[in-house]
């Protein structure tokens, strides 16, 4: 009676184990597969902005950004493929330093364009750009700021000119460095030859 009793006791504890067991395996599984429905859906809408975004700023061709086959989603590389006007559809590795920049910003955008940022900060990311692509770099920074304040690092005359705030840093002195910062709505007051207000 005594083992019978210490049987069913284990019995019990081993059901409730089982159990305790089975629980976070069925919220594993109900977590894995609603990333999954939510990546797949972003993905897509990603997928979508970025061929339309790209046209944009190339003013044509064709883009386009899939997941790598044969693999989980939420596992499978990405991979990223380009045809500029004018050029075949190419892997992104194959497209010049231009068009990859571009072709990136064009991603980049995509993702803002489905998940907005309050921020956004961008490394030198026109230094691979001509004229032609700055202004529409730029065009493309103004269709994202009301929703993104883009903080840009950068030595470009054109990106510098359209900001709003510039932050530098001189060295007047040899080897003492000092920030400096321009309003640039204000340069009128200080510097009105600078728009051509200048008195004659």
């Amino acid at each position: 009676e005594e083992v019978g009793g210490r049987l069913e006791f284990l019995e019990t504890q081993i059901g409730d184990l089982t159990q305790a067991r089975k629980t976070p395996g069925d919220t594993l599984k109900t977590i894995e597969e609603e990333s999954e429905r939510l990546f797949v859906k972003t993905f897509d809408e990603v997928r979508a902005n970025f061929q339309r975004i790209f046209r944009q700023l190339f003013g044509g061709g064709k883009a386009d950004v899939k997941l790598a086959e044969g693999e989980p989603d939420l596992e499978a590389g990405v991979e990223i493929s380009a045809r500029p006007p004018g050029r075949e559809m190419l892997p992104i590795g194959l497209l010049s330093g231009g068009q990859r920049t571009m072709t990136a910003l064009a991603l980049l955008f995509a993702v803002f364009e489905a998940r907005p940022s309050p921020f956004c900060v961008l490394d030198e990311v026109d230094a691979a750009l001509d004229d032609a692509n700055i202004q529409r770099f730029l065009v493309m920074l103004d269709q994202f700021r009301e929703t993104t304040q883009f903080i840009v690092g950068t030595h470009n005359k054109g990106s510098m000119a359209r900001c709003e705030s510039l932050y530098g840093v001189t060295m007047q002195t040899k080897g003492v460095s000092r920030q400096v910062s321009v309003e640039l709505d204000e340069v009128d007051g200080f510097v009105p030859q600078a728009s051509g207000s200048a008195k004659t």
